[in-house]
């Protein structure tokens, strides 16, 4: 089956399976898995365990009830964009197994900010939230344009979820990544400094950057007190160097960025560096399949994890397996608890 339309009915039945309490505690009984070791404090808000669905799974915020149940820690859903997007022309989802990997060419398909805003205005999350916001993938937007949907989207965002994260990142986009360039990261995020920020806020980077470019991108963040931190990282752009030749991979599809395993390499390493460089907070995302993906990234300097690409090929399950296999981590290492791990990252 094409991979979006498998998507599209497990959202369903993920919104379906949440509204009823008799298949929330059965999903609970199943894969939820709690341990004291696991919970953490990070940027003020509380955690039941570091690891969080990253954005791009849940873009049109629907999945909020099912989430906690299957041991998510936390979730961020979107990115939702100022206007409603229709993303890129189908197919634009292609799985690539033998590299634990999926292109992906969605192109920010959301219903826009005003609607999903308005649907969620009342709604009680269980677990924290985050919203991610991006640009409308739009060609008729120029930079300042664009900052100006980046802030509908903020606006509308930000009042609903436990922090909200900037993409920058988004690879599948007909601007091609704009604003994670320096020159028009700074006027962008020099606009959003006026808006009021009494949550914590991510910027969340590509992988690809080479080593001035990030080091530039992190200096312009260190200016700004109300950033928070990074989310590192989004999907890679190379097709080199994996055992699916480039231009095999180029048959499946020319365009989009990919997930998972090929972004593991790339993604601790950028952690590393940019924990070299700024103090502000860390949250790890990019090719985590098992506690020891997890911890590495953690040993390397990030405070949260978030995953996607695991979860659709082991299923569920995956949430608490990577749980329990940190806890044995964290205890085989001498230390009490994941914040300890992190103290000394």
């Amino acid at each position: 089956m094409d991979p979006e339309d498998v998507h599209h009915q497990m959202t369903k039945a993920g919104v379906i399976l949440g509204k009823s309490q008799i298949s929330l505690a059965l999903l609970r009984s199943i894969f939820l898995f709690q341990h004291h070791a696991l919970q953490c404090k990070v940027a003020g808000i509380q955690f039941s365990n570091p690891l969080g669905l990253a954005a791009g799974f849940d873009k049109n915020a629907e999945l909020y009830n099912i989430l906690p149940e299957i041991g998510f820690g936390f979730a961020e859903l979107g990115s939702v964009t100022g206007e409603p997007c229709a993303g890129n022309p189908r197919p634009r989802l292609f799985r690539v197994p033998k590299e634990k990997s999926i292109i992906v060419n969605y192109g920010l398909y959301n219903h826009g900010a005003g609607v999903i805003a308005q649907r969620l205005t009342h709604t009680k999350f269980r677990i924290p939230i985050g919203f991610s916001v991006a640009k409308t993938n739009d060609p008729s937007l120029d930079t300042s344009a664009g900052i100006k949907d980046y802030l509908k989207a903020y606006r509308y965002m930000h009042p609903l979820g436990s922090y909200t994260t900037i993409n920058v990142s988004c690879p599948n986009t007909s601007d091609g990544q704009t604003f994670c360039h320096p020159q028009n990261l700074a006027p962008l995020l020099k606009a959003l400094a006026d808006e009021n920020h009494n949550k914590p806020i991510f910027l969340k980077i590509k992988p690809d950057m080479d080593g001035q470019l990030l080091k530039e991108v992190v200096e312009i963040v260190n200016n700004h007190n109300w950033i928070t931190g990074f989310i590192i990282s989004n999907l890679t752009m190379h097709r080199d160097g994996l055992g699916t030749p480039k231009s095999v991979l180029d048959q499946i599809s020319l365009k989009g960025g990919l997930s998972g395993l090929p972004v593991q390499t790339r993604s601790n390493a950028a952690i590393s560096q940019v924990r070299k460089h700024t103090n502000k907070i860390i949250i790890g995302c990019g090719g985590i399949f098992t506690g020891k993906d997890a911890y590495e990234k953690i040993k390397r300097g990030a405070s949260l994890l978030q995953l996607i690409t695991s979860m659709i090929y082991e299923g569920p399950g995956v949430i608490s397996r990577i749980n329990r296999e940190l806890v044995d981590l964290i205890q085989h290492d001498g230390f009490g608890n994941i914040a300890e791990v992190v103290k000394e990252s």
